[in-house]
């Protein structure tokens, strides 16, 4: 009987501790998975002369995104006074800017940077929703 009663204890010991195993498992990926939920979307904009690439985008009030910017032949700027947005995109690396954009409309970024006779068209609209 002793025996029996030793093993059902280290039975109920091993069950208890796998459940328990499990259990921190998964709580693991689900508290990774909250936390990349936390993450900023991240759109990419090419720029090229002269355009910009996707020339409209949408964020929403409030949210904050990452603005991955590339150039594809020089280095060109992307400013907007009202989204507080004023860098330069290099020609060999990607720029990486955060934004979380407080007021709702319809917005122009612009090419500050001169890059030819195109330079002046060089636009993207960002619209923000609430």
């Amino acid at each position: 009987m002793k025996i029996s009663i030793f093993k059902n204890k280290i039975v109920n010991t091993m069950l208890l501790a796998g459940a328990c195993g499990i259990a921190i498992a998964f709580a693991a990926p689900k508290a990774n998975l909250a936390r990349a939920n936390d993450e900023p979307k991240v759109i990419e904009i090419t720029a090229k002369k002269f355009e910009f690439s996707p020339a409209q985008i949408t964020l929403k009030k409030g949210e904050p995104v990452i603005l991955r910017l590339s150039s594809s032949d020089r280095v060109h700027g992307f400013m907007s006074k009202p989204l507080k947005i004023d860098t330069d995109i290099p020609a060999d690396k990607s720029e990486d800017v955060a934004v979380t954009p407080d007021t709702a409309g319809d917005f122009v970024v612009i090419c500050d940077h001169y890059c030819g006779t195109g330079h002046g068209n060089m636009k993207m609209k960002v619209t923000v929703v609430e």
